[in-house]
């Protein structure tokens, strides 16, 4: 099992962060949060979601946010499903933070390839064929298919 410090706010409001120990979990893939921390940090609910857990059983649960998630020198926003009674860190807010698990050392850590800023994998679309490898008159290459 890995745990993590984090630091969860609601940008939304101008509240004090809350710092939690999280339950990283790469087989999950959403932040989920207790409902005691989603009214601490005066989360909205977005949406509802219906959502399958580890024992296979489903249930409808809310859907909360903003919430700013920061680790060491990496932030995201993200959205959170209310659900359990701890924090659980999946690997969506993971990829976007750019981090990882170290399987050395079970410890969540910032991706050692890319230190000092998150790197993002974007899909780039193919050029449009008449501005093949020219510049747009705006000065942005062609992304349209």
């Amino acid at each position: 099992m890995v745990n993590a410090d984090l630091k969860l706010s609601n940008p939304a409001r101008d509240m004090q962060p809350l710092h939690v120990r999280s339950l990283v979990d790469t087989g999950a893939m959403n932040l989920c949060v207790p409902e005691h921390v989603a009214l601490q940090l005066g989360l909205k609910e977005l949406y509802k979601r219906e959502v399958t857990i580890a024992d296979g059983s489903t249930r409808l649960v809310p859907y909360v946010g903003p919430v700013a998630i920061e680790f060491e020198n990496r932030g995201c926003v993200t959205g959170a499903l209310v659900l359990g009674d701890e924090v659980l860190l999946g690997v969506v807010p993971m990829e976007d933070m750019d981090v990882l698990v170290s399987p050395a050392t079970q410890t969540l850590v910032v991706n050692p390839a890319n230190p000092n800023i998150a790197r993002a994998i974007v899909k780039q679309g193919r050029r449009h064929r008449r501005n093949r490898g020219r510049a747009c008159p705006n000065g942005l290459a062609a992304l349209r298919a």
